[in-house]
Parts: structure tokens; sequence; C-alpha cells
């Protein structure tokens, strides 16, 4: 009896021994863990202005591009408004002139 009574006791102190071991495991692996993710966010905050400037740039050339569409726009308006006001101002002169032009052949 005293022998299986040894082998029990030295079978839980194994499986203290092995439920040790996975604790320090698991904390190994938790800090080990818990040190990648501080560096990946080191890593991100670097990349902050990178990424900031990236962004800042595509605005950029989005604002100069639509800047350039709306120049385009309204060079084209003016020049549909100035070629409308000269039509309207040849239509007023020949008006002008025929009225002109009726009364003289009275």
């Amino acid at each position: 009896m005293d022998n299986s009574l040894q082998r029990l006791l030295d079978a839980e102190l194994e499986a203290e021994a092995i439920v040790r071991k996975a604790l320090d495991r698991r904390e190994q692996i938790m800090a080990q863990s818990l040190e990648e993710a501080h560096m990946a966010e080191a890593r991100f905050e670097a990349r902050i202005p990178e990424l900031r400037a990236a962004f800042n740039d595509k605005a950029e050339q989005r604002i100069q591009q639509t800047i350039a569409e709306v120049s385009l726009k309204y060079q084209e308006r003016t020049q549909e408004l100035e070629s409308m006001a000269e039509e309207s101002r040849q239509d007023a002169i020949d008006a002008a002139l025929a009225m002109l032009l009726k009364q003289d052949a009275r």
C-alpha cells in the first residue's frame, strides 16, 4: 500500500510540475504576444507621417484636377457667353440699321 501511495504522490507531483510548466509557457507566450503587439503598434505609429503624406499628396492631386476641370468649364462657358453676346450685338446692329433704313425709305 505504501508503494501505491508513493506512486500516487509521485504522479501528483509530476502533474503539478506539468501544470507549472504549462502556466510558465502560457506566461511566456502572453509576454511575447504583448511585446509583438507593442512592436507592431510602434511600427504603425512610425508610418503615420508617411501615410499622412501619401494621403495629402493624393488630396492635392485631386484638388489640382478639380481646379483644372473647373477652369476649363469656366473658359468654355466664357467663350460661349462671349459668342452669344457677339451674336446679340450683331443682331442689335442689324435691327438698328434696318430701322434706320426703313425710316430713310419713308
